[in-house]
């Protein structure tokens, strides 16, 4: 049985000046690496939001520069008593300053069963579900603008008789959406350009991806992903790219006919019904990332690059992301009437507790969720 220590979850929001963005952040599975990185994380700054001025060396200044000066209020949704076992544990061990518990807003949702770190089992997907549910119940209820996700375990989601694909598709069901999609962004340390890749299709084998790619689905993802660009990054007229399917792009029927037979055609109609939207014919997979790559390294090639990328498939569009940008990709899933955003990593159960995990992805997912619902504060 889970409880809620602290019920007091409006007055907590409220009490926040509304003109800031407020964050709810999620500890993720306890097991794992999140309330390493949420405490390491929220160490770059002070309570009233300014950087803090004497960050270990070994944080990277430009993630450090993502905080500065954001307009954001922070709660945290988890078990304080993981949070205070992680912060006893490697207060004195951590490659990186922790931000004290004592300290944070937290609602404390309190688990039963035997949790221990780097062993996820059915208790810690207990936990971990409970606490994302509790953060999605506050945000639909107004007192939250974003919610930050630390990574969970899929399997011990199961083993707690949760079966989601992932926290996308409970984030979905709870705001009551069909139409959403997870988009990878990444910001470049080196030319400032921002990478944005929309999945068509996203956790399912590769046999049924062309079973699932259909015009219609096309269509649509380029419609949630226009009016993503416009709402969540203010581009009104974004140029779109789009991978083909085969290799090659079909080569002509040689390789495959699907962008001849019905993917050309539906970005055709696209393009008629939003003339102020440019979109590229299917671009070959394997040329396609050239120019983003060279967009992300080279300040004087930023006009390379897209405002944003549609791939077909998961592995089609994580791989370039993840070369690209693993340590900076910050997953946003969009469509949702709040703005989510997570680390693009996993619990990493491996190094859980060694006070090593690396916080870079989560910094980017807090700058990113204050940066988009400051956006949409500013549009309403």
């Amino acid at each position: 049985m889970n409880t809620l220590r602290n019920s007091h979850i409006s007055s907590v929001a409220k009490s926040h000046s509304s003109s800031r963005a407020r964050i709810a952040l999620t500890i993720g599975d306890p097991a794992g690496i999140g309330t390493e990185i949420i405490l390491k994380s929220l160490a770059t700054r002070h309570l009233d939001g300014a950087l803090e001025p004497n960050l270990d060396a070994s944080l990277d200044r430009t993630l450090a520069r993502n905080l500065r000066g954001l307009e954001a209020t922070f709660t945290i949704f988890g078990d304080r008593r993981y949070l205070q076992e992680t912060y006893n544990l490697l207060i004195n061990h951590s490659n990186l300053p922790l931000a004290d518990p004592e300290y944070l807003e937290i609602v404390d949702i309190c688990t039963e069963g035997d949790i221990a770190l780097g062993i996820g089992n059915r208790a810690s997907g207990a936990a971990s579900f409970a606490y994302l549910d509790a953060a999605i119940t506050a945000t639909l209820a107004g007192d939250f603008d974003a919610i930050v996700t630390a990574p969970i375990s899929k399997s011990a989601w199961k083993q707690a008789g949760h079966h989601y694909a992932g926290q996308t598709e409970l984030l979905a069901e709870r705001s009551q959406v069909d139409d959403f999609g997870m988009l990878f962004v990444g910001k470049s340390p080196h030319t400032d350009w921002v990478l944005r890749t929309l999945l068509a299709t996203v956790h399912i084998p590769l046999q049924e991806v062309t079973q699932r790619l259909t015009p219609e689905l096309i269509e649509q993802k380029l419609e949630l992903l226009r009016r993503s660009l416009w709402r969540d990054f203010g581009i009104a007229n974004p140029r779109i790219a789009i991978a083909g399917i085969n290799p090659h792009s079909g080569e002509q029927g040689q390789l495959g006919r699907e962008e001849l037979e019905w993917l050309q055609p539906a970005i055709e109609r696209y393009r008629q019904q939003h003339p102020n939207v440019q979109l590229s014919n299917p671009i070959p997979p394997d040329t396609m990332w050239l120019n983003p790559a060279k967009a992300w390294h080279d300040r004087d090639r930023t006009d390379l690059g897209y405002d944003a990328y549609l791939a077909m498939y998961h592995d089609q569009g994580l791989i370039p992301v993840k070369l690209l940008a693993f340590d900076r990709a910050v997953n946003t899933t969009i469509g949702l009437p709040f703005v989510r955003t997570s680390p693009d990593h996993g619990t990493a159960f491996d190094i859980a507790g060694k006070g090593i995990a690396d916080p870079a992805s989560t910094i980017e997912a807090i700058a990113l969720a204050v940066e988009l619902a400051n956006i949409r504060k500013l549009a309403s």
